[in-house]
């Protein structure tokens, strides 16, 4: 059996933010989902969809996520410090992601940017898929990912580009 095999997934939720109810997936190795506005059964199944693993749902090991993600929405933290379980992705995919956390806060970058850094200066809608099926939203920051002309493309979680938005102009404050 791998290591991979053996690792377990917990789970946690954050009852009330700014922008609604949060959860997340811990794996041994780091954070691995972040999801809102949604039941916990549905999350579960996502999570378990995502890892091919058992969710259990443990508070004591995902308070300090839950803890950074809401010292975050209420602006007191600009730098997550939070490991990270990329495993399963693509290189492609775990590149870009690790690319958009590097981001600074209150700070943008654009999609085609991020495909010249990744070394793919044509594959600016393939990063555009990346960061539409971030599964770390938040803490991985495709918030601060702009078109070229500085507009807001789409963003995956609920209420889409205005939350976008809102998480921009709180970074600005």
């Amino acid at each position: 059996m791998t290591l991979q095999n053996q690792l377990k997934i917990y789970i946690g939720k954050l009852p009330s933010s700014p922008i609604g109810p949060i959860w997340v997936a811990v794996s041994d190795v780091g954070l691995l989902m972040v999801e809102w506005e949604m039941p916990q059964v549905d999350f579960s199944f996502k999570v378990e969809a995502h890892s091919h693993k058992s969710a259990i749902y443990d508070p004591a090991r995902t308070s300090e996520t839950l803890q950074q993600l809401s010292s975050f929405l209420a602006g007191k933290l600009r730098l997550f410090t939070l490991p990270l379980d990329l495993s399963g992705m693509t290189p492609f995919r775990q590149l870009v992601l690790k690319l958009t956390a590097e981001i600074p806060y209150g700070q943008t970058s654009t999609y085609k940017t991020l495909a010249i850094l990744a070394g793919k200066p044509n594959a600016a809608r393939a990063v555009g898929r990346v960061e539409a099926t971030n599964p770390i939203p938040l803490v991985i920051p495709c918030h601060r990912v702009l078109g070229t002309d500085g507009s807001l493309h789409g963003y995956g979680g609920p209420g889409g580009v205005k939350l976008k938005a809102w998480l921009l102009e709180m970074e600005a404050k």
